[in-house]
């Protein structure tokens, strides 16, 4: 397909949709990009004049659907909670924007067919902020892995525990989507599926009484049966200490060994047929500073980034498989 493009010699024109913590978060990513100009907008005007002024922003919109019509703008960057993410994405794509759509992208994976009809009559890309996909743990893990240290893989255990306080939309299921694994568990959904191995099967499971309460999940597991053998398991909660509220050991096994690392990504320690201690990369842990350079450059170019629509799509229907097993 052939995407609009942005012409290198001016400035992207990106508009945040919603005031809140991400977009300061991204925000302050974005600064390090002088070709990109950062607009706000946000139901209340004077919310957005406010955010524009402190993040030294562009400028500002009194409504969402003031910044997604204006033709100063060519990408809307959806910020907002998930259940207005389809119909903004939508709105966005038929005035002709380029679509950033904070995680998680749509409720269901069936909503990426309608986005990808849409975005073919425009030429528009949409592209999902997914910065697992480009964090150096993932990026070190996947190549470690595929140098085959460890002999044949069997195990693959992901510690995604820690205790997060939410009281804002995130306990409200027709707002969130779902609860700990949709909202945040889907980054380690992305990085178990990105490691160069394919799923084969998923199966989830939640523990304890809330699994048949009826309130969203705060802990939950999912075991994924990999392609050839291999068994990884995710652990996700916002209700289990973790060391120092943020150290979390992972592994890999293999029949030479194992593989153990720190789950943001400090270190990466290899016992096998060689053993070697990593460090993977502090610029940019988290990834999200290349995952926006991989988006403009995308943008400039005119084709899809490395993390496409087809690939968040997965990752939603695993979360979907995973939460259909659960409640069997």
């Amino acid at each position: 397909m052939n995407f609009k493009k942005i012409e290198p010699n001016r400035s992207i024109r990106l508009v945040f949709l919603g005031c809140g913590g991400v977009t300061k978060r991204h925000s302050k990513t974005l600064r390090k990009f002088p070709d990109v100009q950062r607009f706000y907008a946000s139901r209340s005007a004077e919310k957005a004049i406010d955010f524009s002024r402190k993040l030294n922003g562009s400028g500002s919109f009194g409504s969402y659907e003031a910044a997604i019509t204006s033709p100063d703008i060519d990408v809307v960057f959806i910020a907002t909670p998930p259940d207005s993410h389809l119909e903004l994405a939508l709105q966005a794509i038929r005035a002709g924007k380029h679509v950033i759509v904070e995680k998680p992208p749509f409720f269901r994976s069936a909503d990426f067919d309608l986005v990808a009809a849409e975005r073919e009559k425009t030429g528009v890309q949409v592209m999902v902020a997914e910065n697992y996909f480009y964090k150096p743990l993932l990026r070190k893990l996947r190549e470690t892995l595929a140098d085959e240290p460890i002999g044949d893989l069997k195990f693959l255990f992901f510690n995604a525990t820690k205790t997060q306080k939410t009281s804002d939309w995130r306990n409200q299921k027709n707002k969130a989507g779902g609860g700990a694994l949709f909202e945040g568990g889907i980054h380690w959904v992305n990085f178990m599926s990105n490691l160069g191995l394919d799923i084969q099967s998923v199966t989830g499971f939640m523990p304890g009484k809330k699994a048949i309460d009826g309130s969203l999940e705060r802990s939950m597991q999912v075991t994924v049966k990999y392609q050839d053998g291999p068994v990884g398991t995710l652990l996700y909660s916002w209700e289990v200490n973790a060391l120092l509220k943020i150290i979390r050991l992972s592994r890999v096994y293999g029949t030479a060994g194992s593989i153990t690392f720190e789950s943001n990504g400090i270190f990466l320690f290899v016992r096998g047929k060689k053993w070697r201690l990593m460090f993977p990369g502090f610029s940019d842990m988290v990834g999200s500073k290349a995952m926006f350079r991989d988006f403009f450059e995308a943008l400039r170019q005119g084709h899809e980034p490395q993390f496409n629509l087809a690939l968040a799509k997965r990752d939603v229907a695993i979360i979907e498989e995973a939460y259909r097993t659960a409640a069997v």
